[in-house]
């Protein structure tokens, strides 16, 4: 098993299994998880929905990368991140400088299924869900591709992504 030297952020499109992923595989490496949704949502006592709505998206990506940087000096543990936050190049940088990253890649139409089970997706509110995943992905998988590693997830189960990360890992020696 695979021990990390430092944290090991997850990356990929909304619906992906980032943070689903995260916990299980956090819980197999007998590390600490963190979700930066979850942590935002937490210490500014609302949803993402709501700060997107009352104080834009300019200001969510601003805590986010704060809770971003923050999370990357808790040392060696998994962190799931919101799919725009690897479009910022001072995130990339800090995960490059302090952590390992790890592209969640899944089709369109999985990704789709996903984010349709609940209207929690700020970005995907009163929009065609299928266009505008598309259109995200057009924009952002060619920033993902500059994470360290990359797994392709199916509607299978979440144990292979996870094994698969893990075999990367050992391969990779983080």
């Amino acid at each position: 098993m695979p021990i990390l030297t430092r944290p090991l952020v997850l990356i990929g499109m909304m619906g992906c299994g980032k943070s689903a992923v995260g916990k299980r595989l956090a819980k197999e490496l007998g590390v600490g998880f963190s979700d930066s949704d979850a942590v935002i949502e937490a210490q500014e006592n609302t949803t993402i929905s709501d700060i997107f709505s009352s104080q834009g998206e300019a200001h969510f990506r601003q805590l986010e990368h704060d809770t971003i940087v923050k999370l990357l000096q808790k040392g060696p543990h998994i962190i799931a991140v919101g799919g725009g936050a690897f479009m910022q190049e001072t995130i990339r940088n800090a995960i490059a400088n302090y952590g390992k990253s790890v592209w969640i890649d899944a089709p369109l139409d999985i990704l789709l299924e996903r984010v349709s089970r609940k209207n929690t997706r700020p970005l995907l509110e009163n929009t065609d869900k299928r266009a505008t995943l598309q259109k995200l992905m057009q924009e952002r998988c060619p920033v993902y591709a500059q994470a360290d590693y990359r797994v392709q997830t199916t509607s299978g189960p979440h144990k292979r992504v996870i094994d698969n990360i893990i075999e990367l890992l050992e391969e990779g020696k983080t």
